[in-house]
């Protein structure tokens, strides 16, 4: 295989790695037309990561709904069965709903007008 023609690659570089990852690095390059060594496998990789632009995590609206859905059975399963119907939804509001000293912080909900 070789060094690839055209590329000056003067700077050695070494590295620490897992079996795991190695093993992820040979499954890519055999999928490669060329079959390109580690080393060059590595070097494409590394390239097309940093042409990658990065995502910023976003919120998106049914983030915030899954995440309250999956609260709210969470609160059921835990519910005082005692407690009457009633009790047992304020309850759960409540603690859906958070302190209120904390909800002008959430980026999820609209700040409230004082």
């Amino acid at each position: 295989m070789g060094r690839p023609p055209g590329r000056i690659q003067d700077r050695p570089f070494q590295m620490r790695v897992s079996d795991k990852f190695l093993e992820a690095v040979d499954k890519w390059r055999a999928k490669q037309e060329d079959e390109p060594s580690r080393a060059e496998a590595i070097r494409r990789l590394v390239e097309l990561g940093l042409t990658m632009k990065a995502r910023p995590t976003q919120i998106t609206p049914a983030r915030p709904e899954r995440a309250a859905a999956a609260a709210g059975k969470q609160l059921d399963q835990l519910a005082d069965k005692s407690a009457s119907v009633e009790e047992q939804a304020s309850r759960k509001r409540r603690l859906l709903k958070g302190p209120e000293e904390f909800q002008n912080v959430r980026i999820d909900r609209p700040a409230k007008k004082k």
